[in-house]
This record gives structure tokens, C-alpha cells and sequence, in this order.
């Protein structure tokens, strides 16, 4: 079975940082491209980063770039998303995703429960 697991969240400081876990099992996830979407506080859901099959191809909304980094560790079948320079504005609980293909055009398919990330001083 398709399992996913965020982990990491928690409570950090404006300008903090913060590494989020995504661990995948019932699938390589390094076959497919996987994303992190959150949804922040009466907000809906908002694609963030997106990582290709190849990992070299990493795509990010404009404002997370050059704060959130995506990428994966093949041996523990895991993909991170390395947060720094937290702004208020991260508050949300962040979900990884898993692509139907290895194109990051594809559809989600799998979902983990998400794990809260709140940037407050």
C-alpha cells in the first residue's frame, strides 16, 4: 500500500528554519515527481515545490525561492523540504504528494496527513 508521512513541523521563530521529512513507502519515489503543497490558516491550497524524477529539475513559487529547498535521499526512499528564513507568512500545515508519473505536470495522486509549521516570534 501507498503510504506517505510528514514529519518536522513545529514551532519556529521568523528567520528560523526547519527541515520537513516526507517518507514514502509502497512506492520508489524517485520514479515519480513528487511536491510539497500547504494550506495556510483560512487559506486554500497552495503548490509550493515540485521535484522531477531526475531531482535536478526543481520548481518553486516565486515566494519560497531561495528560502525552501526540495529534495530527496534516494537510500531512505525520503524527500525533504529544507525551510529557512521562515516568514509568519509559512504558517500552514504542509503536505507532500505524490505525481502519477515522473512529469511534474502530472496529477497527485497520494497524499500524507500534512505536519503543522507555525512561524510566530
Amino acid at each position: 500500500q501507498v503510504q506517505i508521512v510528514e514529519s518536522g513541523g513545529g514551532l519556529v521563530q521568523p528567520g528560523g528554519s526547519l527541515r520537513l521529512s516526507c517518507e514514502a513507502s509502497g512506492f520508489v519515489l524517485s520514479d515519480y515527481a513528487m511536491t510539497w503543497v500547504r494550506q495556510g490558516p483560512g487559506k486554500g491550497l497552495e503548490w509550493i515545490a515540485d521535484i522531477g524524477r531526475s531531482g535536478s529539475n526543481s520548481l518553486y513559487i516565486d515566494s519560497v525561492k531561495g528560502r525552501l529547498t526540495i529534495y530527496r535521499n534516494v537510500p531512505k526512499n525520503t524527500l525533504y523540504l529544507q525551510m529557512n528564513s521562515l516568514k509568519v507568512e509559512d504558517t500552514a500545515v504542509y503536505y507532500c504528494a505524490k505525481r502519477m508519473g515522473d512529469g511534474q505536470g502530472d496529477g497527485l495522486d497520494y497524499w500524507g496527513k500534512g505536519t503543522l509549521v507555525t512561524v510566530s516570534s
